[in-house]
């Protein structure tokens, strides 16, 4: 298994942003992202636009964890 933080650009909401998450997140997201026939892109603006405060990387995080708590 590949350990370590991975740094990825993307574009929200029509402004650049970068996005830095353990490989475990990366791995996470994209796989909630498939299962909601999304793409990680889309999902990661979702969180974005739903976060109240913490910083989007926090957000993903926590979001993540809610997702594999609640079994979704």
């Amino acid at each position: 298994m590949r350990k370590g933080i991975a740094k990825r650009s993307l574009v929200i909401a029509g402004h650049r942003t970068s996005v830095s998450l353990e490989i475990e997140f990366w791995s996470a997201l994209k796989e909630i992202a498939a299962a909601k026939s999304q793409s990680v892109a889309a999902l990661i603006a979702a969180i974005d636009a739903g976060r109240r405060g913490e910083n989007l990387s926090s957000a993903i995080r926590l979001f993540v964890l809610r997702h594999y708590r609640q079994g979704s």
